[in-house]
């Protein structure tokens, strides 16, 4: 299956750019559109959104539960659904279109309904917040941007052009890299930009490291023994292993100078370390896992190349075996300012808070770095406050969900304009 995509911009990202056809403008929004938004949006439905959501368990790889029930509202909604697999036929994304019967760009609200496999923590309501797995990673921004997408609707205040909605599984590492997204990216499923409703609102990032993550494991070749009887000649798998900490902490200090000057320094970091199953035996194995972060501009390939290289040193040195898993998450992403996304987020986030956000980094790696990487689409992430991500104990704040939805929908109301006159 393919899906069209209605471009209107002409992207130029060698350059850093990003150039706006002469037939597309961009709208102010008046202060009508801001009252009409802010009526149509619902602070008990977008909770009940994100309720409904949180109490479908969905960790990665097993998010059927929560896509189904999100396709469920969509459709009671009266929206259209679309499931595609994309790779994951247990778990189908779910795709969701508004169109308009002129032409113009089409914004995507994009998110991952999975969730990291802790013990599941059933949604609670307090007075300020909703706690529950995956209210904070990232259900409750999903359920901001069905609100959006609903408002938008409800008032037509979209005068051209359209949003698309697409909610996935597989995102949340090292259960999922992203596969899911990847293949629908592939088959064209792609709006002209993107917001993704992540748990960042600080400020507006424009920049981010990529990231992998990486495993080690040193052998030698005779079977574990006594530590009294360990052969003469034998390889230690554990000094192998102190060694490749030694060089790596080499790297990272060499690393630590590659520096731009929102993002930081490119880095390489080591998590874990093990060997030996009781303290007087001669281990037969080791391993080290930890992660490697890069800055735009830097292959991938290149990156682990570099990481294997080192690792083979260390091996041939030890005279020990070492195996490498070297597993990409998502590519280093650099968002131009002068992209047309930038300025209607911007200005639809100064018409609700009064003032435009600052620009800034982003910390971690999200799906905004695989659109910006695998289909040089612009994409900002900015999702309500939460906390607790990766814990039993996350939370979204409740006045902010709404938040979100106004700012999504006046930035679309603001990206997707009618041809000029």
């Amino acid at each position: 299956m393919r899906f069209a995509r209605g471009l209107t911009i002409r992207r130029d990202w060698t350059s850093d750019s990003t150039l706006i056809s002469s037939s597309i403008f961009m709208p102010e929004l008046t202060e009508d559109i801001l009252a009409r938004l802010r009526k149509a949006i619902q602070p008990e439905r977008v909770l009940d959104t994100t309720l409904r959501l949180c109490a479908a368990p969905s960790p990665t790889g097993q998010a059927g539960p929560a896509l189904d029930c999100l396709a469920e509202m969509l459709q009671a909604d009266g929206f259209s659904v679309e499931r595609v697999a994309g790779g994951h036929a247990a778990a189908p994304a779910v795709i969701c279109r508004l169109t308009t019967s002129r032409p113009g760009r089409t914004i995507q609200f994009n998110g991952h309904l999975d969730t990291v496999h802790l013990p599941f923590a059933a949604p609670r309501r307090l007075p300020d917040r909703i706690t529950g797995s995956g209210s904070c990673d990232m259900k409750g921004g999903v359920a901001a941007a069905i609100e959006a997408l609903r408002a938008l609707r409800e008032t037509g205040v979209l005068a051209a052009g359209g949003v698309l909605l697409t909610a996935h599984d597989l995102h949340e590492a090292p259960w999922g890299f992203g596969q899911q997204l990847n293949a629908l990216i592939a088959e064209g499923c792609v709006g002209d930009a993107v917001l993704i409703p992540e748990y960042l609102n600080h400020c507006l990032p424009v920049v981010g490291r990529g990231s992998a993550t990486w495993r080690a494991t040193i052998r030698r070749p005779g079977p574990p023994v006594h530590e009294v009887l360990r052969p003469a000649n034998e390889p230690s798998v554990i000094d192998a292993g102190a060694e490749l900490a030694a060089r790596l902490r080499q790297m990272a200090a060499h690393l630590a100078h590659n520096i731009e000057a929102r993002a930081g320094s490119e880095s390489v970091f080591i998590g874990q370390m093990h060997a030996g199953e009781i303290f007087n035996q001669f281990p037969q194995e080791c391993w080290l896992e930890g992660t490697r972060r890069w800055l735009p501009g830097t292959p991938p390939d290149s990156v682990e190349h570099e990481f294997r290289g080192l690792v083979e040193q260390v091996a041939k040195r030890t005279k020990t075996k070492i195996h490498v898993a070297f597993q990409l998450i998502r590519d280093a992403f650099l968002l131009p300012e002068s992209s047309p996304i930038v300025a209607a987020f911007q200005q639809a986030y100064a018409q609700v808070a009064g003032a435009p956000l600052p620009l800034g980094p982003k910390p971690f790696v999200d799906d905004g770095n695989s659109f910006c990487a695998l289909a040089s689409v612009a994409a900002i992430t900015h999702g309500p406050t939460g906390g607790g991500a990766h814990t039993v104990d996350e939370w979204v704040s409740i006045a902010d969900l709404s938040r979100v939805a106004l700012v999504y929908a006046l930035t679309a109301a603001a990206f997707c304009p009618p041809p000029a006159e």
